[in-house]
């Protein structure tokens, strides 16, 4: 079997916490195959891909692209070599049409003066249907699916001609047509030779797509397996040590629930757009439940996280919290009427990368960790150490929260505001990017808050996390509501008939609230 990759001894050390991310480890990816690299936040896989790409240097280690030793120095280097990597997140300019995206950097010149932008067009839709994809290249990105944007990036790549292609937890934000369809892309793009790497965490995706899995655990390789050889359990036990399942008691409101947060008929308009981001959402979140907003990335979930933090007006309705209307006080008096909330984006909203951990901790609430004026630096490095401890975050107090892994600054971020929660709390995407131990331990922290009696709302577009903990589903689409259901008659349904209605095939009707 011809070998795309081979990195051999690969040793990464993190100089500022001495953090070694990658511990001699050997990775071995085949001609024409699609490997899955699992392992739990912080095991190193992201790190081993970035040494790949050439964002990373590494101190030890060998690596060789198709038999021959390289130096990748930078991205640049890699695409001459052939390798191309899809980030998590999407780097696309939204108001650029998909050939813009595509070229930017390397855009046909007409006279060697202008943009052709007709050859540019031309250019990027040979890609498109010489590799079947559903979308064209004079398309605006902002127009596009989440699905669609996910194939835009795969196709940079493809048009710089890249045979070895890294992707980076691809299905994230995706829906179960949205995923079949990407992967059929995959299974076609190994049959005309390319070799993928899926970064992934989901157990179910491993199975379904890759011809082998790669494990890693704490800076190690632990093996690479043929997929057929191994089960779900199997490779959650290698991810953790130990075999991972869900399992969230689930509850429906009784006699002492209490509406706590409602949405009545909420309106969001964008400048020079008729159509709303919201379009008259109604909803109540109760006391001793978890309320879900279900939906593809782009159809209003992230407005409405906006809406509820604080950050952009309503143009219509009203949000009241016991019974008190604060429609657009803003996220600072909404911190003080009670709001505890986790972003979605944990880096630039959640989280000041640049701070100490213990600075992010205490932000908004430092005049209570204050004596005679002056900040009690004894006392906020004991409640930091104290909160690392009870979530069971890899950190120290002063070190820079830039330089955890994701699901240690979530953990940071979790224990900040799980410990100012009043009486409800907001969390979106809670487990994007997180691995399954992470992931259960989120899931039991929402679970308890809601055995003590908050109301808790859910943002998430992961279908499997919505049907894993919410007691109640709303789906929108297109910032309407399609449908809402019962944690447990959404659990009686089909991820294919979920997926109709997040999609807009299906339309439930209004159901109440």
């Amino acid at each position: 079997m011809e070998l795309a990759v081979e990195m051999l001894n690969i040793t990464k050390t993190y100089p500022e916490n001495n953090l070694r991310a990658n511990d001699g480890v050997d990775f071995v990816l085949r001609k024409g195959e699609i490997l899955c690299l699992a392992g739990e936040n912080g095991a190193g896989k992201t790190t081993l891909m970035k040494v790949l790409y050439g964002l990373e240097d590494h101190e030890e280690g060998t690596i060789k692209i198709r038999g021959n030793q390289e130096n990748i120095s930078s991205p640049m280097v890699a695409n001459r070599l052939g390798i191309g990597m899809v980030h998590q997140h999407f780097m696309l300019v939204e108001d650029f049409t998909v050939a813009q995206n595509v070229l930017m950097g390397i855009e046909p010149r007409k006279h060697r003066i202008s943009y052709d932008l007709k050859k540019a067009v031309t250019l990027v839709n040979e890609v498109i249907e010489r590799h079947h994809f559903s979308i064209e290249a004079d398309m605006v990105v902002r127009n596009l699916t989440v699905g669609q944007k996910q194939q835009v990036e795969i196709i940079k790549m493809l048009y710089r001609d890249v045979d070895i292609l890294i992707l980076d937890e691809p299905t994230s934000v995706l829906t179960e047509q949205e995923i079949e369809s990407l992967f059929s892309t995959f299974r076609q793009l190994a049959k005309r030779g390319k070799s993928l790497i899926l970064i992934t965490h989901k157990l179910r995706e491993i199975k379904a797509i890759s011809d082998r899995v790669s494990v890693m655990r704490n800076g190690k390789m632990l093996g690479t397996y043929e997929t057929d050889e191994v089960d779900e359990r199997q490779i959650s036990a290698l991810m953790m040590g130990k075999s991972i399942s869900f399992f969230i008691e689930h509850t429906k409101k009784d006699d002492e629930s209490r509406p706590v947060i409602e949405g009545r008929k909420i309106t969001v308009l964008r400048q020079g757009q008729e159509r709303p981001l919201l379009n008259g959402l109604s909803f109540t979140a109760y006391s001793k439940e978890i309320l879900g907003f279900a939906g593809v990335s782009g159809n209003g979930l992230g407005v409405l996280e906006a809406v509820l933090g604080g950050f952009i007006p309503t143009f219509d309705g009203k949000v009241l919290h016991n019974g008190k209307d604060i429609t657009n006080i803003g996220t600072a008096l909404l911190r003080k009427q009670g709001l505890a909330y986790v972003p979605s984006d944990r880096l630039h909203i959640g989280s000041s990368l640049k701070a100490t951990v213990q600075e992010n901790i205490i932000v908004g609430e430092s005049g209570s960790f204050k004596k005679n004026g002056f900040l009690d630096q004894k006392r906020v490095t004991k409640h930091t150490n104290d909160l690392l401890q009870r979530y069971s975050a890899k950190a120290t107090a002063q070190m820079p929260i830039g330089t955890l892994s994701g699901g240690n600054i979530q953990k940071v971020i979790l224990a900040r505001e799980i410990e100012r929660y009043r009486d409800y709390i907001v969390f979106s995407e809670p487990t994007w990017g997180l691995d399954v131990a992470s992931s259960q331990f989120v899931y039991e922290q929402i679970a308890s808050l809601r055995d003590k009696g908050a109301a808790v709302i859910l943002i998430s577009s992961n279908l499997d996390e919505m049907l894993t903990i919410a007691d109640r589903i709303i789906i929108l689409y297109r910032g309407t509501r399609v449908a809402s259901f019962s944690g447990d008659e959404a659990r009686a349904l089909s991820k294919e008939e979920i997926g109709e209605y997040m999609l807009g095939i299906r339309n439930q009707g209004d159901r109440g609230a």
